[in-house]
């Protein structure tokens, strides 16, 4: 979400810069099925030119080819699916109903300001007056919602979840890159100097001092992952024996099922409980055939996404099928 959301911004400051007129569109609630998720943006260049998307169907179509008749300094809202033959006509799910809010007063100065804000990884809340169009900030958390309510449309922006991996290893690499498409705030730790010279992802953040210390720094919460990459048992261990006493929203280490069958059963000889370990996730990641780092960059990721949506998933590892969120 959060890079999606950028390129969007990125595209239509472009746009304003260069003399074009744009529009930005929210989504600000859906009702049942629903292609995108309240928050979601698009931008619509006057030329009918289109980043981004609020359902990924004829809705975007009908937005652009209607373009005009949004114009004007106060935001306008338009709702789709109300009806049977309208969720057929704009390809919505059955059932499925969504509304957006465009805006056309926009200004590259009012752009630069929220882009700014969603680049520093801060989350917080755009506010938007639905009388007058005008735009106020207010910092937020995680768990908070976007809603509208009869005079304000209350948008969350940055990263609902936080990543902390565990290793610079080409795992990470691609992990990170991938994650901050999907609403993760990466972070990254790993002591060897010769990882850390080595890393060149943009926009993850090394966390300094040893896995268990930056563990115990992170000040884990119920939005954190934390997956162990590094292929070094002793720096794998020393985050784990930390990151199953937390908090955490989910635990997963890098490695075959006879490794991770060892590695449980060197965490119980530790001050962990038999429930704490049982949390471990491991071998990490959909049982796809992955060999490659992105391969089980992918894996992780799917299950992640997974128990963020609490699917349930059939574990070939164990042979049973679980919550995703479960060990």
């Amino acid at each position: 979400m959060q890079s999606l959301d950028l390129e969007v911004l990125t595209h239509a400051r472009e746009w304003l810069a260069d003399g074009r007129r744009a529009w930005l569109v929210t989504v600000t609630q859906t009702f049942g099925a629903s292609p995108r998720p309240p928050g979601s943006l698009m931008a619509v260049r006057d030329d009918g030119i289109v980043v981004g998307s609020v359902s990924g169907g004829c809705i975007e179509d009908d937005l652009v080819a209607r373009r005009e008749a949004f114009a004007g300094s106060v935001p306008v809202l338009q709702s789709y699916g109300v009806t049977a033959d309208e969720a057929r006509r704009f390809g919505l799910p059955c059932g499925g109903q969504l509304e957006v809010v465009i805006e056309a007063a926009l200004s590259v100065v009012r752009l630069d300001e929220l882009f700014g804000k969603i680049a520093a990884g801060e989350v917080f809340a755009r506010i938007v007056d639905l009388g007058s169009g005008q735009w106020r900030y207010r910092p937020a958390v995680p768990t908070d919602e976007t809603l509208r309510n009869d005079g304000e449309f209350i948008c969350i922006h940055g990263p609902r979840w936080r990543l902390l991996i565990i290793g610079a290893s080409e795992i990470a690499r691609y992990l990170a890159e991938v994650a901050a498409t999907l609403d993760f705030q990466v972070f990254v730790c790993d002591p060897r100097e010769e990882y850390r010279t080595a890393w060149r992802v943009a926009g993850a953040t090394f966390v300094d001092g040893m896995p268990d210390d930056a563990v115990v720094a992170f000040k884990v919460d119920a939005h954190t992952v934390i997956v162990t990459v590094s292929h070094d048992p002793k720096l794998d261990d020393m985050a784990l024996l930390e990151a199953l006493k937390t908090d955490a929203f989910y635990v997963g280490a890098v490695g075959s099922k006879r490794t991770s069958d060892e590695r449980r059963r060197r965490l119980r000889e530790f001050d962990l409980s038999a429930a704490d370990v049982a949390r471990l996730h491991g071998p990490v990641g959909l049982s796809i055939g992955s060999r490659t780092p992105p391969e089980i960059a992918i894996a992780i990721l799917a299950e992640l996404v997974a128990a963020r949506n609490g699917v349930m998933l059939a574990r070939e590892t164990d042979g049973i099928s679980t919550p995703a969120s479960a060990a």
